[in-house]
């Protein structure tokens, strides 16, 4: 028994250790070689605010326009829809 919680002791930390090395290094492999983040997106969350707690409004910007939804545990509803605004107004 003393010696399989010396093991899980000694590997434990090592395993952590590694995961953690492996993922820093992933990193940095991805920055040298110029990887994004992902592909660009294509809209942009401007802003939410929670109504209740089964109910949110957001402001998506797509391409040129910005589009008001609700969003419910029943799904989204487009409310309204308009230009998108330059970023200073």
């Amino acid at each position: 028994m003393i010696w399989y919680v010396i093991k899980l002791i000694v590997l434990l930390p090592l395993i952590g250790a590694l995961a953690w090395g492996s993922l820093k290094l992933a990193q940095k492999a991805q920055a040298r070689l110029g990887v994004t983040g992902g592909p660009a997106k294509r809209f942009r969350i401007i802003e939410t605010t929670m109504l209740s707690p089964g109910l949110k409004l957001a402001v998506i910007q797509f391409g040129d326009r910005e589009i008001l939804v609700s969003a419910s545990r029943q799904g989204l509803t487009r409310l309204g829809e308009a230009p998108a605004r330059e970023l200073g107004e």
